[in-house]
């Protein structure tokens, strides 16, 4: 966990504990649409109840810009807590003010209490210093458990650290020990497997990996500006064409570094932009000029599977292709199934990976699955996530402190 404090060095009896959590769950007309961020954080939650804490919950809902959206209320999202936790959930009617340090300072041990969404304050995103003092003053302990949102500097994830001792949850521990194990220290052959439609999301995330995989396995979008690399020609396929040259750059690179590229050497190619499109496979070599590739093929399909099978630890980041339309979703759920038949430690990214999973009906069989796309995108990359650096670390004697450098305020 890279030394910083988690739950375990907290006592938290009798305290007010802000928690950050991640409930930007979808809502549907009225009541939650998707759990499953709900779910991630009732570990933490729960242990926080048993040990006698005063539970206050902070989370953002959707991009509501710094105003009062009545759509974006957290209402919802208390009711379906309460359902999962079985015990009553507060709800506040804003993140700060009077009212809410009136309802903070009557609640008992093991209350829970859920703040309004804190997006309705142009602070929040702004990391203002006096708005993350307000949020800050509410509690006597903070512990992020939002690996969703980790990779912002926001006044919730970042800010309030700087007011109070800041650990690390349950969900956010476990992120970034499965996570960081496998970039430092993989059982191997190591094997990435990268999709998603554009290039330039995952630059970063190839650069990064081709120092510590053993095989790199791309598909989506993305492939094909990999294959224009190549001097293939492609039709109308996704291609980045700014970006080609830095494809053969990272081809050259995989090399130089002894890393196998596994590219798509079939497709089911389409010839329009549509779920009942005309769609056949071809070889990679064989995409009419007219047409455009949105899936990868049965051999693709196999190649990957077999590369998953011989594979010790797989991290997968990005659909294979245009997944949400079931004439294109195969290679996506092949992926899935191949990484849920292996023996294998597999870790998917959030976001439509996590999505694919859950479709395929292997999610259960899938060592880890990242809460947080952009966050778990970032930490592949190697970058510093802003709500992880900010958290406080763990001394030698057991006792925390700020991160060196850190000042509160």
């Amino acid at each position: 966990m890279l030394r910083k404090m988690t739950l375990s060095d907290l006592d938290v009896a009798g305290r007010r504990v802000l928690v950050r959590v991640d409930f930007n769950v979808p809502l549907r007309d009225g009541a939650v649409a998707d759990d499953s961020r709900i779910r991630a954080a009732i570990p933490t939650i729960e242990h926080l109840r048993r040990q006698g804490a005063r539970v206050i919950l902070v989370s953002h809902l959707g991009r509501p810009k710094g105003r009062v959206v009545e759509e974006l209320r957290l209402a919802p999202v208390a009711r379906r807590l309460e359902e999962l936790l079985g015990c009553p959930v507060q709800i506040a009617s804003d993140c700060i003010g009077e009212t809410v340090r009136a309802q903070v300072a009557g609640l008992k041990d093991g209350d829970v209490l859920l703040l309004e969404n804190v997006r309705f304050h142009p602070g929040e995103e702004a990391n203002d210093p006096g708005f993350a003092r307000e949020l800050a003053a509410l509690a006597d302990v903070f512990v992020n458990d939002a690996f969703g949102a980790a990779h912002r500097a926001h006044a919730s994830t970042e800010g309030v650290a700087r007011f109070l001792p800041a650990a690390a949850g349950f969900l956010i521990q476990r992120e970034i020990e499965v996570m960081g194990r496998a970039l430092s220290d993989p059982d191997r052959p190591f094997l990435a497997l990268l999709g998603g439609a554009k290039v330039a999301d995952k630059i970063g995330v190839i650069r990064n990996l081709l120092t510590k995989v053993d095989v790199i396995a791309i598909g989506g979008g993305m492939a094909y500006t990999f294959l224009k690399a190549q001097g293939l020609e492609v039709g109308r396929s996704l291609v980045d064409e700014e970006r080609v040259a830095l494809a053969e750059e990272l081809l050259d690179e995989a090399r130089h570094r002894g890393v196998e590229v596994l590219l798509p050497e079939d497709v089911v190619v389409a010839d329009r932009f549509a779920a009942d499109a005309q769609r056949r496979v071809v070889p990679v070599t064989e995409i009419p000029p007219d047409w455009q590739g949105l899936d990868i093929g049965p051999a693709t399909c196999r190649h990957f599977a077999e590369a998953a099978g011989k594979a010790r630890t797989i991290v997968w980041n990005g659909p294979m292709g245009v997944f949400e339309w079931e004439p294109f979703s195969e290679g996506t759920r092949a992926v899935a199934r191949a990484l849920a038949e292996t023996g294998a430690t597999t870790i998917v990214g959030g976001g439509d990976s996590a999505a694919a999973v859950e479709q395929a009906g292997v999610a259960d069989r899938i060592t880890h699955i990242s809460t947080g796309g952009g966050a778990s995108l970032e930490f592949l990359e190697g970058k510093e996530l802003p709500g992880i650096a900010a958290l406080w670390d763990k001394k030698d004697d057991g006792s925390g402190g700020p991160p060196e450098g850190r000042r509160g305020g």
